[in-house]
């Protein structure tokens, strides 16, 4: 089996005011389950990524997956839900490179 490839996790957007992301900031997974950042990461960000994380490291298509549709970036947004807690929630482009590209 092939190995895992890295996953580069970028905040596309935050909408309503998010205390740990601002668009642009970039996280990765790599080897399919190491996380590397250099901020602090909030857990709503790392729970939207869960049940994604193995299946895109692995090159299932984000299509497939219902994340995006086309290209071979998916989309997941952050679990808080801003407009009834006051908070802020983050979209995430989720890219696979690495592992054979």
């Amino acid at each position: 089996m092939e190995d895992p490839g890295d996953l580069v996790i970028r905040v596309v957007e935050v909408k309503g005011r998010c205390p740990a992301y601002e668009a642009g900031d970039t996280f990765r997974i790599e080897r399919g389950f190491m996380l590397n950042s250099e901020k602090p990461l909030c857990m709503h960000s790392l729970a939207s990524l869960l049940p994604y994380y193995v299946a895109l490291s692995r090159r299932i298509s984000p299509k497939d997956l219902g994340l995006c549709r086309e290209g071979d970036e998916a989309f997941l947004q952050c679990l808080d839900p801003c407009g009834h807690t006051g908070g802020g929630t983050a979209l995430f482009a989720v890219r696979r490179e690495g592992a054979g590209e």
